[in-house]
């Protein structure tokens, strides 16, 4: 019986050093609800327009003034129309897209419960942390699809109308949001979006790291903190690879470390080199087709998951605080 008992423990102790489970946050109270800001913009009465306007202040105070102030006044490039001649300026140019946003965009509901269990995690985390008011909205092609003011959290929902709308595949819009960046115009990318935004305002890295290995572990530190928040979805969303870049990735884990450590010193400060490995690009050069880019980040992640794997002693806010180098020296970092 004994025998028996000690088993049942030493299996209970293993489960329970698991480093993969979630905590329970089920428990934790937050407020997630989403304000629709957008409906009632869009009816407003354009013949009263600051009367109108005065009563989405009252309603809307934590979103209003940055709304009209950077979205509406810095969509309008006439600087000689009054308030309400711009703001139905812009009223006008931006009701077809809240018109597609209404056919697409039905149900926000998922949303919204992805956003509270992610608010949860932040919350168990940083109880510290001021959650922001989630609220939608609708502005033009180009303006952000979700952005932190000192109160919400916009999301734009014009940005979220899946990778076949026409007003993304223009070639002014592809100028600046290229096919492998449009692609993740889609519903799906939302929450995701959101927790990558809060994820910076919560750990923007240690800005004075400079070289390339510091970059990657800094921001491998933001993908990290990422999984803590969303450990259920899935890393294709969390990282914007395809699928197929992703497991392209982990197949070949061990040919990315060595052509990095061929063709780039890790400690360098060289913008031109850092730039191959860190930021948006359909590919890293020098790579395969198949290759993502920002794969330094990548790199990053998986040194930060290596040093907290042999580290479990420390917590979460610990092991974002360890000094990049010593991360990597100290994770054992060595694929094969």
């Amino acid at each position: 019986m004994k025998k028996i008992l000690l088993l049942l423990g030493i299996v209970s102790f293993l489960f329970s050093c698991n480093n993969n489970s979630a905590p329970d946050v089920s428990g934790i109270k937050v407020d997630a609800s989403i304000a629709r800001f957008e409906a009632d913009f869009f009816a407003i009465d354009t013949s009263k327009t600051i009367l109108s306007v005065e009563r989405m202040e009252r309603k809307h105070p934590y979103f209003f003034k940055d709304f009209l102030e950077n979205i509406v006044l810095g969509g309008v490039k006439d600087t000689t129309l009054d308030l309400a001649q711009a703001i139905n300026a812009y009223y006008k140019v931006t009701q077809p897209l809240n018109d597609s946003v209404k056919k697409v965009l039905t149900n926000m509901a998922a949303l919204s419960g992805e956003l509270k269990q992610g608010y949860q995690y932040i919350q168990y985390y940083f109880p510290e942390y001021k959650l922001p008011k989630p609220v939608t909205y609708v502005g033009l092609i180009g303006d952000p699809s979700v952005a932190l003011t000192q109160d919400a959290m916009a999301i734009g929902l014009q940005m979220y109308l899946g990778k076949n709308f026409s007003a993304y595949n223009t070639p002014e819009a592809q100028q600046f949001y290229p096919q492998y960046i449009s692609r993740r115009f889609e519903q799906e990318y939302i929450a995701a979006n959101c927790f990558q935004n809060l994820v910076q305002d919560i750990y923007p890295g240690q800005q004075q790291r400079n070289t390339l290995l510091a970059l990657m572990v800094e921001k491998g530190k933001q993908w990290y903190l990422l999984d803590k928040i969303m450990p259920e979805a899935a890393d294709s969303l969390k990282t914007g690879y395809t699928a197929a870049q992703l497991k392209w990735c982990n197949q070949n884990e061990a040919m990315i470390w060595n052509f990095l450590m061929q063709v780039a010193d890790i400690y360098t400060t060289e913008p031109a080199i850092i730039q191959n490995f860190i930021g948006e690009a359909p590919k890293t050069d020098g790579m395969p087709d198949a290759s993502p880019g920002n794969i330094g980040q990548w790199i990053g992640w998986q040194i930060v998951k290596s040093y907290a794997a042999k580290n479990t002693q420390l917590d979460l806010k610990q092991t974002l605080q360890v000094e990049p180098r010593k991360m990597f020296e100290e994770s054992g970092y060595k694929p094969r």
